[in-house]
């Protein structure tokens, strides 16, 4: 099926992403809540539209570059497009649950 690809790749991304982790932040940038959008086209091209916890980060380059990377080396993906964004700003209460316990806010 043509919609079941896509799905896939979301999927196989998601998991790819919870690899990279912010380096000042013991959390994945996933669950962290930096990943804003994941766009898959029909060609197997991928967006991922992400921000960082501040948008003067040091590490902002690595951070993306890992993201790219590791998008990049996912089975079927073609290109991989990284967009940093900062609007709207990320706040803590786009962290997952398991990101809040494991950083104490719950």
């Amino acid at each position: 099926m043509e919609g079941e690809k896509p799905l896939q790749l979301e999927s196989a991304i998601v998991n790819v992403l919870k690899t990279v982790y912010d380096p000042e932040i013991p959390v994945n940038v996933y669950d962290l809540g930096l990943i804003y959008d994941i766009d898959v086209d029909g060609e197997s091209n991928v967006t991922v539209t992400m921000t960082l916890t501040a948008p003067n980060c040091p590490l902002a380059d690595d951070v993306m570059r890992d993201v790219q990377d590791k998008v990049q080396g996912i089975m079927g993906v073609k290109q991989v497009k990284v967009n940093l964004v900062f609007d709207p700003p990320w706040h803590k209460d786009l962290m997952s649950e398991e990101a809040k316990l494991e950083l104490g806010f719950l």
